[in-house]
Order: structure tokens, then C-alpha cells, then sequence
């Protein structure tokens, strides 16, 4: 059975992983008979936030531990990714990406990822492992690959952070995945455009399907 290393960024869209695209991308690839296994960097979260006032709530919260709670405790240390153990990565979405795994969310175009994670990635890439980014997610792509073609919908100022790095952007509906053979990269709008689960499932779903493929 094929195995995927999931990266992900806390618990919760405005400051970590967006849980719904965890969940159905883990349920995806349950469906796709493809094993798992999920982890996180153990490293405060950027901030806090609470989400039914969208202000700061002034907590400190760990990455590691936040991402377990949505997979039921079965969260391990990202140091202790070792891509040769896994068939290929799959990174979801939410603010987490852009706040804890980098600071896309402040910097835009200059861009620092954290040296755990940009480790991880290009362990998968330099042993061109299939790998599947979703919705904001992507942006980040052009600094991990160069001249990588993906997608995070259609906002231009972060289809121009990709681009700032070499990258390309394709516009993509929310259903939709841009699948960059050359790099075995595929990935999808997700949350960028969904305005529902079953849109961003739509998407995700096919991601999927798409890494099966390469795997």
C-alpha cells in the first residue's frame, strides 16, 4: 500500500490547518487505499486567533499539538519526517501554511519558510516523490520548485508571489487541479474559492486521484 506524509499547521483556518480540507483529504485518500501518516513542526503558533471574533486572543499554542487534535492524537515531530519512508507529501491549506510553516502572510513576496518544512518539501521533490499542495498552500511552490506550474485559484497577488519566485500560475475553478508532470506537483484552490465542503471536496478529491496516478 502506498503511504503519503501529511504536513499540517495547527487547527483552525485562521491560525493553523483548515480542518475541513484535513479531513476530507485524509478521508480521500482512505477512499483511494493510500496509508497516511500526519506531522507537524513543534513550534508555537505565530498567534493565536478566536474564531468567532476573528481578534487575537492572546494564548499561546503549540503547532504540533493543535494538528493533533484533528487526527485523533496521531500527529508526529516533523524532524522526524524521513521522506524515504514515504511514497509522496500532501500539504492542506488554511492560514497556518502562511503564518506557522512561513510568514507568506506578512512578508507576500519575501517569504521565509521555516527550515523544517522547506526541508521536508525538497526532500520529496529532490527525490521526485509526487507531492499535492491546496489552497494557499501553493503559493509557496514557486520558492520550493522554480519553474513549477500550480495554482491557487485566481487571486493575482498570490498567483504573483509564486510568480516572483519562477514559478507559473494557472487560473483554476474551485473543482479544479493543475497538474505539473515534470515536477509531479498537483494542486487545487480548495478554501481559496470554496464557499462550501462539498466544493472544497470536489477539488481535493481529484487531487488525489491525480497523486494515485504518480504514485
Amino acid at each position: 500500500m502506498s503511504k503519503l506524509a501529511v504536513i499540517l499547521s495547527g487547527c483552525g483556518v485562521y491560525d493553523g490547518a483548515e480542518i475541513n480540507e484535513v479531513v476530507c483529504s485524509l478521508l480521500a485518500l482512505e477512499e483511494n487505499g493510500i496509508a497516511y501518516q500526519c506531522f507537524a513542526p513543534d513550534i508555537d503558533q505565530h498567534h493565536v486567533i478566536n474564531h468567532l471574533t476573528g481578534e487575537e486572543s492572546g494564548e499561546t499554542r503549540n503547532v504540533l499539538q493543535e494538528s493533533a487534535r484533528i487526527v485523533r492524537g496521531n500527529c508526529q515531530p516533523l524532524s522526524e519526517l524521513n521522506a524515504q519512508d514515504f511514497d509522496g507529501l500532501l500539504v492542506p491549506g488554511g492560514f497556518g501554511v502562511a503564518k506557522n510553516l512561513s510568514d507568506l502572510a506578512f512578508k507576500g513576496g519575501d517569504v521565509t519558510i521555516n527550515d523544517q518544512f522547506l526541508n521536508a518539501c525538497n526532500a520529496f521533490k529532490e527525490a521526485a516523490k509526487p507531492a499535492g499542495y491546496m489552497c494557499i498552500a501553493p503559493a509557496l511552490l514557486g520558492k520550493i520548485y522554480g519553474d513549477v506550474n500550480c495554482t491557487i485559484g485566481n487571486d493575482p497577488d498570490t498567483a504573483g508571489v509564486i510568480e516572483s519566485h519562477g514559478g507559473s500560475h494557472t487560473n483554476a475553478a474551485v473543482d479544479e487541479i493543475v497538474v505539473d508532470q515534470a515536477h509531479k506537483v498537483v494542486s487545487t484552490p480548495c478554501y481559496m474559492l470554496a464557499e462550501n465542503i462539498s466544493q472544497a471536496k470536489s477539488g481535493i478529491d481529484k487531487l488525489v486521484v491525480a497523486l494515485k496516478a504518480m504514485l
